[in-house]
């Protein structure tokens, strides 16, 4: 897709690109290509799972390493943002981890431990991450923030698990964030993707079951990284400056169905093949 030059003169900083596969990295390539300027973010410890050199030097981003669940690491990247870019007109989220579902950890015996973990880097961290834009007084009146969520907020997907109560907070805070930061006309929203193949989404055990489920049930299948970044760049903006503190659902229309002709056709298939069992175990 060409540019549209939709964010032309803006400047922000995203959070979460790891490698290719990853929705932020896609965000930060369309953020690119409609204009905007901007600084790339993850934690320390990302140095050497990822590749965010490859992506800074294609898009003219400097990498600002922080830890998103640490208030000293955030105050320092605010005040290297603002020695770049003075101040910025939008901030990415695109941050998460299950701890105790990378460690088959079952929902009902979690460890609190890891379960708090979950919640700090998948959550609270966008809660940190606006506080010290306030705090330093680092984001524009009229900015855009937004996060990345998944259905399994509001529905259970059992193999998601502890993912599910992090996504509800996130939810949650982008909601409580939306009304205070009206009043400087900040907007900040959520938007909840289809089930995509990227690599915190291959840490979920079943995960390939739960993509086809919803190929199969979304009327439009799947929606992409790629179209999701093309989403993200219209939420960042001025063409929705009056959207403020709503979940948008980027599936392809899973959110609105129940089942669909190819999901009934797979289980007449499965009941007819649980009943030949049954005949021939008799």
């Amino acid at each position: 897709m060409s540019g549209h030059g939709l964010l032309d003169g803006k400047t922000g900083i995203i959070f979460g690109a790891l490698t290719e596969s990853s929705i932020a990295w896609h965000i930060a390539e369309a953020c690119d290509r409609e204009g905007a300027a901007f600084a790339l973010s993850n934690a320390p410890v990302a140095r050497r799972l990822g590749n965010m050199d490859a992506l800074a030097e294609k898009t003219g981003s400097p990498v600002i390493w922080a830890d998103a669940t640490s208030d000293d690491d955030l105050a320092d990247l605010y005040e290297t943002v603002e020695e770049e870019y003075g101040t910025i007109d939008f901030i990415v989220h695109s941050i998460g981890m299950g701890v105790n579902v990378r460690k088959d950890q079952p929902y009902e015996d979690l460890n609190y431990n890891w379960y708090q973990q979950t919640l700090d880097i998948s959550a609270i961290s966008l809660h940190r991450i606006v506080h010290h834009a306030l705090e330093s007084d680092a984001l524009n009146d009229g900015g855009s923030i937004l996060s990345l969520s998944y259905i399994g907020a509001q529905r259970i997907f059992s193999k998601y698990s502890e993912m599910g109560d992090a996504k509800a907070l996130l939810e949650s805070i982008t909601r409580s964030f939306g009304y205070r930061l009206g009043k400087r006309d900040i907007r900040i929203n959520a938007i909840s993707q289809s089930p995509t193949k990227t690599t915190a989404g291959s840490g979920i055990e079943g995960f390939d079951a739960m993509y086809e489920f919803a190929e199969k049930v979304s009327p439009l299948g799947n929606a992409s990284a790629e179209s999701c970044a093309d989403y993200a760049v219209t939420l960042l903006s001025d063409l929705t400056r009056m959207v403020t503190m709503q979940i948008l659902y980027h599936d392809g229309g899973f959110s609105s169905m129940g089942i669909s002709d190819e999901i009934v056709e797979a289980m007449k298939d499965s009941f007819a093949d649980d009943a030949d069992d049954e005949e021939n175990d008799a």
